[in-house]
């Protein structure tokens, strides 16, 4: 049997034994049938497996940011959020702000004590470049793929987590959503029939991998990308 008669057959071989449909390998136990809260049901079955427990989906959206090589914190308090900021902005010696007006922004603007660029009136773009670092709020996090959704209206406008080196997330444990049907979901309830002009699912610090196959991050927007959860 030459080379390419071995390949075809073990084709023949593998097409008598019929696939499982993507999604429904798992047993009931981890993946419950249609209806019974967040099975399997129209898109979902092509689609990776969430939890169903806030834990289940914390740690899932940990372990894929940490794949994306975003780094995930859950603070259990303002102070704890407080010191992780200041731990930072000594770290990276960080000298201007680039932030929107909003309740966890405000709070983490006051604490850090710098120069800020705020973005939700009128703002100089060579100012907002020279920021070390923007620290803006977002609409939602997603377990799925360790997203951050953020639109025109939670995340002050488009260029704050586009043009600053580092780009700070301040999330409340509230916004873990399961997964992408669960997001689009969200948008259409938050906003419809008026949508933002900006919506954007953040996965990861910007990267590109196009000249050699090798990973570079910040190629196209931050190269680091930071989520504290409150």
């Amino acid at each position: 049997m030459s080379e390419r008669e071995n390949i075809l057959a073990r084709i023949r071989e593998a097409l008598t034994v019929r696939a499982p449909m993507p999604g429904h390998a798992q047993d009931s136990v981890t993946h419950p049938p249609a209806g019974s809260g967040g099975g399997s049901s129209g898109v979902r079955q092509w689609l990776p497996l969430v939890g169903y427990t806030f834990q289940e989906r914390l740690e899932l959206f940990r372990t894929n940011a940490a794949a994306l090589k975003a780094d995930f914190h859950l603070v259990a308090s303002r102070d704890e959020l407080s010191e992780r900021l200041l731990e930072l902005r000594e770290a990276e010696g960080w000298k201007k702000v680039g932030t929107h007006a909003g309740e966890l922004t405000d709070f983490a603007c006051g604490q850090l004590a710098l120069p800020t660029c705020r973005t939700d009136g009128g703002y100089d773009v060579a100012e907002l470049e020279s920021c070390s670092v923007a620290i803006t709020e977002c609409d939602a996090l997603v377990a799925q793929t360790g997203s951050v959704l953020v639109t025109s209206r939670s995340a002050g406008g488009r260029a704050l987590s586009v043009l600053p080196p580092h780009h700070v997330v301040l999330a409340q444990s509230r916004q873990l959503l399961g997964d992408l049907p669960e997001a689009f979901a969200f948008l259409k309830k938050t906003y419809a029939p008026g949508y933002p002009s900006f919506i954007s699912f953040i996965t990861g610090p910007s990267r590109t991998g196009d000249i050699e196959r090798i990973l570079v991050l910040g190629a196209h927007g931050p190269r680091k990308l930071t989520i504290l959860c409150l």
